[in-house]
């Protein structure tokens, strides 16, 4: 057994954990803020609801493909372990690459600085805080997963708890306060082109269901349990999504939410007043500390068994004799994080990111054929519809990548150059890690 297989990681998560994971990854504070761009870009509140919708089927789709994925390979470092099995290790180094590089570490740094002002807000600390509490909340969190699965997972259950009660109150608070608008109704029917650049950030939102593939090599039964995690904790977060949406358009109309910068604190000052807006504060900051701990979490896990795999640095395959976490791992994606947060450049690197991360996507849904063809359909799990699946998810991913080239051209040559960075970056790491 190669040493990438981590047998030293110990099996302590249940479904239920599992779950939380799936929920965590995805719902961040994207749901309290962001549905006002898809208002903006839709041509009637059906149009909003029908986005919500398709993004959900699209998810649930990916979720299918991860399902069966992590049924086959249940180990640690999910995307880039069916990428160095199916497509070899350069294409696999170059998803890490761009993973360690810009996704997980620009995101660990942006949502914790989000954290950071709601956390300072509803404290009412001063804003020059901002970035030193960020900093502090993900070295507290890499400090807290050195102590192993169950520390970050009992973490992680407690904030997703606290985050789906939030998303519930937005809607159970929306539904029941009498607003300015009538509840949506179907309206004017979707254009291609509107629905397309509305379905953009619906994609975002939903995405983060593959922390879980991550950390397989620590799921008790995993080819049954990531399967049944993945499908329930998509079919949540759905739920979650379409009921927060349909709620902001019972209180605010379509006009009122696209004018809106944070839908969720504008309804619940609408019902409570001040005191609506700072627990809806309260609700944003618990979730988006309970994303940076899932990014944490899940990104170690793979920077791990790229060190095993010496394509990166080997101390980082190293693994906490009694916590059994990738403690240097976890030390050098939390040094990365912090250091962009203190440079302010994450929101950049995040969007030089985004075609590199959705290519990433597609070329790890394109695997199952690999592992299909080779393995067969002898496994516990089976995405249901292959072929039609994996290439609908495949089409959808690329168009996704079209229209974000379309309408971020200098974003997107910045991100394919990053990628191209790491060919000759790879190599060095062979080099200075080859076999003596």
């Amino acid at each position: 057994m190669s040493e990438s297989s981590n047998p030293g990681y110990a099996r302590r998560l249940g479904v239920l954990d599992a779950t939380m994971v799936v929920v965590g990854g995805i719902i961040g504070a994207g749901i309290f803020l962001n549905p006002a761009v898809v208002a903006q870009r839709s041509e009637s509140p059906g149009m909003i609801m029908l986005a919500w919708s398709l993004g959900g089927v699209f998810a649930l789709a990916g979720a299918f493909i991860y399902a069966e994925l992590g049924a086959r390979r249940p180990q640690a470092g999910g995307g880039y372990v069916y990428l160095r099995e199916s497509y070899g290790p350069l294409i696999a180094f170059l998803f890490g690459w761009i993973m360690l590089l810009v996704n997980y570490s620009g995101s660990i740094a942006a949502v914790a600085v989000t954290f950071a002002s709601y956390a300072c807000q509803v404290t009412g600390l001063p804003l020059p805080l901002v970035k030193p509490v960020a900093i502090g909340a993900i070295f507290l969190l890499a400090g807290i997963n050195f102590f192993g699965i169950r520390a970050g997972a009992l973490v992680q259950n407690l904030a997703t708890i606290l985050k789906l009660v939030a998303v519930i109150a937005v809607v159970v608070v929306g539904l029941a306060f009498s607003g300015i608008a009538p509840p949506p109704t179907a309206g004017a029917a979707a254009t291609t082109s509107s629905l397309g650049s509305a379905m953009l950030p619906v994609l975002f939102a939903y995405s983060g269901w593959f922390y879980i593939n991550n950390i397989a090599g620590e799921i008790r039964e995993p080819q049954r349990n990531i399967p049944r995690a993945l499908v329930l904790g998509m079919l949540t977060c759905t739920a979650c999504y379409l009921l927060a949406n349909y709620a902001y358009l019972h209180v605010l109309g379509q006009a009122g939410l696209a004018a809106s910068t944070a839908p969720a604190a504008e309804l619940m000052q609408r019902a409570f007043g001040s005191t609506g807006s700072l627990l809806i504060g309260a609700g944003i900051a618990i979730s988006t500390f309970g994303f940076c701990n899932i990014a944490i979490l899940g990104g170690s896990r793979m920077f791990q068994v790229m060190g095993a795999d010496g394509v990166f640095f080997r101390a980082t395959a190293h693994l906490h004799p009694t916590y059994r976490s990738p403690d240097v791992a976890l030390a050098v994606l939390a040094l990365w994080s912090a250091m962009l947060v203190l440079s302010g450049s994450y929101g950049q690197l995040l969007d030089y990111a985004t075609i590199g991360d959705w290519i990433g996507s597609a070329m790890v849904a394109a695997t199952l054929f690999y592992y299909r063809r080779r393995e067969g359909t002898q496994t516990v799990f089976r995405a249901p519809l292959h072929p039609l699946l994996p290439l609908a998810f495949i089409a959808a991913v690329a168009f996704v990548v079209i229209s974000s080239a379309i309408a971020q051209p200098r974003e997107t040559l910045i991100g394919l150059g990053i990628i191209v960075l790491g060919v000759p970056a790879y190599y060095l790491w062979r080099f200075v890690y080859r076999p003596r």
